[in-house]
């Protein structure tokens, strides 16, 4: 998932002033996800755009001492007020106790640590790393379980909240489904290149799958472990991916060019295509609040805001170059980004506040 950051460092961080009650009140009645409203123009336009822009407060900034290079992806322990951050190049992984703000564990000697997932059931951390391993530990102190070898580049990780099994993007075209309570593989599913993000649809028993190599998005019944489709991407380098299960809407970023583009679910139907920060890497729906966060190597987060139309862009936070890897956790209400080391600061992450 390498992929040089486009825009220099920027110094100034941008404070949006916060929404008035009348907003507030608004933002509440308007309760249907962002892409329901899409789809349906729940909310009239009139009042919309009377909405003053949402904001993403910098609450805080939790520094991660002696980590260099690139950042990967998070995971999150809700409950316990944990975060856990891959360091890809620092060949690392921490756990941050979030009600200190303060690192609490590390795990080292690890090859390129790139996908996490946490099991809630069992306190256990997952990490997929660039080597191919998928490794287990216990979550609470950062022991290790156990090892799982698949063939290369296991990546991005996800937990079915159906099945609680282990769904996890590798090799040159594969997703392997790990069943926790025995830490073994018990299936596979072939794709045509290697998956980068991907989504799983729980009521519908399927997987969306980015495939930037093969220049496709493919969707795979979890039940039959098979693909039963693709659809051409409709650019270049298709990294991020959110679902939205309310309206069964699949919100796909690009980065040649930088776009993003909302289709059906069902049948790869674009809804709406617009431009986007550059290099993205994570896309979040925030459903309280109808928006959308991108996060972008070019040093921005761009805020995506339900109107009657469907959406629009509106504003543009600046973090820090490279800064493109995020988690928006909805129990916690927070928006994590990984900002990596460089220009003097050390690498941290950067705890925003929506408002």
């Amino acid at each position: 998932m390498s992929w040089a950051a486009n825009a220099a460092d920027r110094k100034e961080w941008n404070f949006i002033e916060t929404e008035t009650a009348d907003v507030r009140r608004l933002q509440r009645s308007c309760s249907a996800s962002l892409l329901t409203i899409v789809a349906l123009g729940a909310c009239g336009p009139s009042a919309l755009s009377q909405a003053a822009p949402p904001s993403l407060v910098l609450e805080n900034t939790i520094p991660l001492p002696d980590v260099k290079g690139r950042i990967d992806h998070l995971a999150a322990d809700p409950e316990h007020k944990r975060l856990f951050v891959a360091e890809l190049e620092n060949g690392t992984v921490e756990t941050i106790d979030l009600a200190t703000g303060k690192v609490a564990g590390r795990i080292v000697g690890l090859r390129e640590p790139q996908g996490l997932g946490y099991l809630p059931e069992s306190n256990e951390l997952v990490v997929a790393s660039g080597d191919g391993t998928v490794r287990f530990f216990r979550a609470a102190d950062l022991s290790p379980l156990v090892e799982i070898k698949l063939s290369d580049d296991a990546d991005n990780v996800r937990i079915d909240p159906m099945t609680g099994l282990v769904v996890v993007g590798y090799g040159n075209g594969a997703l392997a489904i790990i069943d926790p309570a025995t830490h073994s593989v018990s299936n596979t599913i072939a794709l045509s290149a290697h998956p980068e993000s991907f989504r799983i649809d729980a009521a519908g028993r399927r997987a969306f799958v980015n495939l930037p190599g093969a220049g496709q998005v493919a969707v795979a019944d979890l039940v039959t472990m098979r693909v039963t489709s693709t659809r051409a991407a409709g650019y270049a380098a298709n990294y991020p991916m959110m679902f939205d299960p309310a309206s069964k809407g699949l919100a796909v970023a690009y980065r040649l060019p930088a776009r993003l583009v909302i289709s059906e679910a069902d049948d790869g139907r674009v809804r709406q295509d617009v431009d986007t920060c550059g290099d993205s890497d994570d896309l979040f729906l925030d459903a309280k609040r109808q928006r959308i966060y991108v996060s972008c190597g070019s040093g921005d987060i761009d805020v995506f805001q339900a109107v009657a139309e469907g959406y629009k862009r509106s504003v543009r936070i600046k973090t820090r170059s490279g800064a493109r890897t995020s988690l928006f956790v909805p129990e916690l209400d927070r928006l994590y980004v990984a900002a990596r080391a460089g220009n003097g600061k050390p690498g941290a992450i950067l705890v925003f506040r929506p408002e």
